[in-house]
């Protein structure tokens, strides 16, 4: 599927998190969300971008925003990943790739001329209507909460 654009409605979905609890992005109605996807846990990139969110959540949460991450790992990996690194915010557990490839975020990739299909890290800022906002494509993983709050000012 193509990924959503700015300024179209955000593809809602319903999924587990690390803690089992189901999780729709209808829930947040009326919340601005960072929707961020990454390859997998406790990856080098993958765990710089979670604690840049973690360490600057109560940030993001005072300028009205809820935080989720989504990789295609399941629910014991996220929770691992989660309790490792002290996560505050849910992990969704997309096993079958159905938010990855609704989000246009399941492309082919090509590492030492291996072609493989993975998670393109992705963030989307999502208004408090279901409306993307932003959307970043080139995220800086070690600063990915700064690329937020940047885009926010």
């Amino acid at each position: 599927m193509a990924k959503p654009k700015e300024g179209e409605k955000a593809p809602d979905f319903t999924a587990k998190d690390q803690n089992g609890k189901t999780v729709s992005l209808s829930d947040f109605k009326g919340k601005n969300v960072i929707l961020y996807f990454y390859p997998k846990d406790d990856t080098p990139g993958c765990t710089a971008e979670a604690c840049s969110f973690r360490d600057n959540y109560q940030s993001l949460l005072g300028k009205g925003f809820a935080v989720i991450g989504v990789s295609t790992d399941d629910e014991k990996s996220h929770k691992k990943f989660e309790t490792k690194y002290s996560l505050p915010f849910p992990l969704i557990a997309d096993a079958d790739k159905k938010i990855v490839e609704e989000y246009g975020v399941w492309v082919e990739k090509n590492m030492y001329g291996k072609k493989y299909m993975g998670t393109a890290r992705t963030t989307f800022l999502i208004d408090g209507n279901g409306v993307i906002s932003k959307v970043i494509d080139k995220v800086d993983t070690q600063n990915s909460s700064q690329q937020v709050i940047d885009l926010l000012q």
